[in-house]
């Protein structure tokens, strides 16, 4: 085989095992977007958070509502008896006139005539309208709204708030859940070991090598090894019960568990996350909906001196009988302006609260500022290390695996006791398992860098 040969086969080699990592990479990407949708699907406590936010769009609604004219029917229907009266001296001023033209044409054509008294509220009376008012001039409505639509923001952050902190804690849990898994994994795979260990001591034993406290110590590794094993189980349905909790799923249900899980590749920069999480994080933009709301309170509390102008027109019907004719109905239209001049010291009060909460608004800001930056300068430490500890660990079991096969040929030949085969099973074992933990560890620490630095892209 010449050597173009054997470079052509070398890259398709190779070509084949990059094919395999991108399929086992897009296998694994797949199983948790499919999860993470899931999550922000059913999850219950982001259910609250839409529903908070479905509330503040309906509350919108109804202050966008104020600017329009306002239409009522009002029917009105009423019984009087007693109350004021009205002299009219009817009587008075045209008898003399009467007795005049009486006198003058020798008649008594023109009687004299009494002064009659109406009551002022008619026995019997009905009153039914319509009625329109329109707002002319009301600073209220106008601020009410805008606060309400910074309201409507501030909610909205609020929900995609712990929609991004459920996104992480999914990952989290589902990384936690393959830890758990490869765990267990590695504890079958030991007490395979062990029990393969009893066997070749046992034939040892037989065959007068060793002594029978080999044996007996064997056996009780194998059977201190169920005790482990017993809470390895009890970690990984914890995990997985915490895992179907986030997915609103019943605790028992099935996980799906990709082939391979690769490693984050992405070196973060701290210093560009750092102001990532300073534009993107929703807490900064839910307290600057909150800052402008109280901005917009103030400026209303401020216009409260200014008077308020509205329109009404009514049209309807009165009468002491329910009559619906031209003779009794009418129109009447009115400008109406309401000033309050003065009430006491309650404007000043109130504008005073209204800086004070913006102050503290604005200094929560900065605390929040600042706990956003060591946040996501712990976050990269943590990961720093975790990356660390991981790289560590691989370099750690190679080491360990080695040492185990040269211990394991020394040992079947007699060249090593079992104090020391022993030593160097436990030190493979633990290496393995510091490797499983360092690598989920690392994917964990990554979620949680994502979640603070705001770098993982909401939908």
């Amino acid at each position: 085989m010449d050597s173009n040969t054997k470079k052509k086969i070398s890259g398709g080699v190779l070509i084949f095992l990059l094919l395999v990592i991108s399929l086992h990479a897009q296998q694994s990407d797949t199983l948790l977007s499919y999860y993470i949708r899931t999550g922000l699907e059913n999850n219950l406590a982001l259910k609250q958070k839409n529903a908070d936010y479905e509330k503040s769009l309906k509350a919108l609604d109804e202050a966008r509502s104020f600017f329009f004219p306002a239409l009522s029917f009002n029917a009105r229907y009423s019984l009087a008896e007693g109350g004021r009266t009205i002299e009219f001296p009817v009587g008075d001023m045209l008898n003399p006139v009467y007795n005049t033209l009486n006198y003058l044409t020798h008649t008594h054509l023109f009687p004299n005539i009494e002064n009659q008294t109406f009551k002022f509220l008619r026995p019997h009376e009905h009153e039914t309208k319509l009625e329109l008012v329109q707002p002319l001039f009301n600073p209220d409505i106008l601020y009410n709204y805008k606060i309400q639509k910074e309201m409507t923001g501030f909610w909205e952050a609020d929900r995609n708030t712990y929609k991004r902190a459920l996104v992480a804690d999914i990952k989290k849990a589902y990384y936690t859940y393959l830890k758990m898994v490869r765990i267990e994994e590695l504890v079958r795979s030991t007490r395979t070991l062990l029990e393969a260990n009893v066997r070749l001591n046992e034939k040892l034993y037989n065959n007068q090598k060793i002594t029978v406290d080999v044996v007996y110590r064997s056996r009780s590794e194998l059977s201190r090894f169920e005790q482990n094993a017993a809470e390895a189980r009890k970690n990984l349905q914890a995990a997985k019960s915490y895992f179907n909790f986030l997915l609103n799923k019943p605790l028992d249900t099935d996980i799906s568990v990709p082939d391979s899980l690769p490693v984050v590749a992405v070196i973060p920069d701290p210093v560009k996350d750092k102001q990532l999480a300073l534009q993107n994080r929703e807490e900064l933009k839910q307290l600057d909906y909150g800052l402008r709301s109280a901005d917009y309170h103030l400026k209303l509390t401020k216009n409260d001196r200014l008077p308020v102008i509205f329109a009404a027109v009514d049209y309807g019907f009165q009468g002491e009988t329910y009559q619906f004719d031209k003779n009794h109905d009418y129109t009447l239209a009115s400008f109406v302006l309401r000033w309050d001049i003065f009430k006491g010291m309650q404007k000043k009060a109130r504008i005073s609260e209204s800086r004070i909460e913006m102050d503290k608004l604005k200094a929560k800001q900065e605390e929040l500022r600042q706990q956003i930056q060591l946040q996501v300068e712990n976050a990269w430490n943590n990961l720093v290390a975790a990356g660390k500890a991981m790289r560590a660990a691989s370099e750690e079991v190679i080491a360990a695996d080695k040492a185990f096969r040269v211990m394991s040929r020394k040992y079947e030949i007699g060249m090593a006791n079992y104090v020391e085969f022993l030593d160097s099973r436990t030190n493979m074992t633990g290496a393995r398992l510091r490797k499983i933990i360092s690598k989920y560890d690392y994917m964990i620490a990554y979620a949680e860098y994502e979640r603070v630095t705001a770098t993982y892209l909401m939908k």
